[in-house]
């Protein structure tokens, strides 16, 4: 039998050891400690309390993340949002990959205490005492890879001023997370780092491309690559062209720069010619949509919309990307488009998003060839 002074020597040799690996432990250590994070990419899980979750400040919040993703067939959340309580036990949901509380200091509510208990005094002193501070991020808080973000306000009215204000900075940040997530995923990938190598070697740039891209054709100034699975099926090619002016860069001239693309290279069956691709205009409720964006550093276009095959057999959402490439002063559009009726497109199109954000481009001058 072990004697309880060996027991409570051998318990004390424990305490000391844990606190002393915690102690010097780096950042780093910590993080990989930690359990992965769980969740599919676009999950997002809101800890707030019942009764603000049914009021205005949850209408707030469901207006930043559960708003239309804009250029797909069918209306999909740009999120997908899981609501629960704040005084939940379950250890397992504060290890989802995107974690956001909200709270204001104004509701004793039972879930306002449970997220407010495990603040310091300082941070509850910074938020009543500044009303412009009401957010805060932290990367791998309870699990790796994850993002948490606090929301909250000295009083619910504040917080749903800024919310109301920056919705679209929040979703925005949580949309270039999960970009950087696939992008990463995507660069990991060795089954096509010959896409990646011919890239390289023929026309000076560089993409990477997740498991399944083929290689269907390459011309001189366009590559297209594809994915061709039994009940989706992912596209993506690359165009370009000298640049001549800023004109270039209008949505206008970039849908007509599409209209001949599509036209000259891409097709239901190459054997039937009317089969090309074309952008679909023609549905009120679903028009093209471009905005400026920052590509890699560049100035850049985003156009996400539709397209369909001229014989209306075939369809689906595309989002392009175009942009001047300074090295070998070309204008250059990425596009991916997917088929997959009936199946949900918004991660799929999130997926382009990150193929296109990985482009590179390289010092020489392009030496591309038929």
């Amino acid at each position: 039998m072990i004697k309880k002074t060996s027991m409570s020597r051998f318990i004390a040799i424990i305490i000391i050891g844990l606190l002393t690996y915690a102690c010097t432990s780096t950042p780093e250590e910590r993080v990989q400690n930690l359990p992965a994070s769980t969740g599919k990419s676009g999950d997002v899980l809101i800890l707030m309390d019942s009764t603000q979750w049914k009021s205005e400040l949850g209408e707030a919040v469901r207006n930043i993340f559960s708003s239309e993703v804009s250029g797909l067939p069918r209306n999909e959340p740009v999120f997908k949002v899981i609501w629960v309580h704040p005084s939940s036990k379950i250890k397992l949901l504060t290890q989802i990959r995107n974690l956001v509380y909200v709270f204001a200091l104004d509701q004793s509510s039972a879930g306002t205490r449970s997220i407010t208990q495990n603040l310091s005094e300082e941070t509850i002193k910074n938020i009543k005492a500044d009303s412009s501070f009401y957010l805060v991020n932290k990367k791998n808080e309870y699990s790796r890879g994850q993002e948490v973000m606090y929301l909250f306000g000295n009083t619910t009215q504040e917080l749903i001023h800024h919310l109301k204000r920056d919705g679209a900075r929040i979703q925005d940040f949580f949309n270039n997370v999960e970009k950087q997530r696939m992008m990463a995923s995507i660069i990991k990938t060795s089954s096509t780092r010959n896409h990646t190598a011919l890239l390289q070697k023929e026309y000076q740039i560089s993409l990477h491309f997740p498991a399944g891209f083929q290689l269907v054709q390459k011309e001189k100034d366009f590559v297209w690559f594809r994915s061709p699975e039994s009940e989706i099926d992912k596209n993506f090619f690359i165009a370009r062209k000298p640049y001549e002016s800023e004109y270039q860069l209008l949505p206008d001239s970039l849908l007509d720069w599409r209209e001949s693309i599509c036209r000259r290279y891409i097709f239901e069956d190459p054997d039937m010619p009317q089969s090309f691709i074309t952008t679909e205009r023609s549905i009120p409720f679903n028009p093209v949509k471009a905005k400026q964006v920052n590509f890699n550093g560049a100035f850049g276009m985003e156009i996400r919309g539709l397209w369909r095959t001229n014989n209306k057999s075939m369809g689906g959402p595309f989002i392009s990307y175009s942009f001047v490439n300074e090295v070998d002063k070309h204008i250059y559009y990425l596009e991916g488009f997917v088929y997959s009726p009936g199946k949900p497109q918004r991660e799929l199109i999130r997926e382009m998003e990150a193929i296109a954000f990985t482009f590179k481009t390289f010092s020489n001058p392009p030496t591309s060839k038929n």
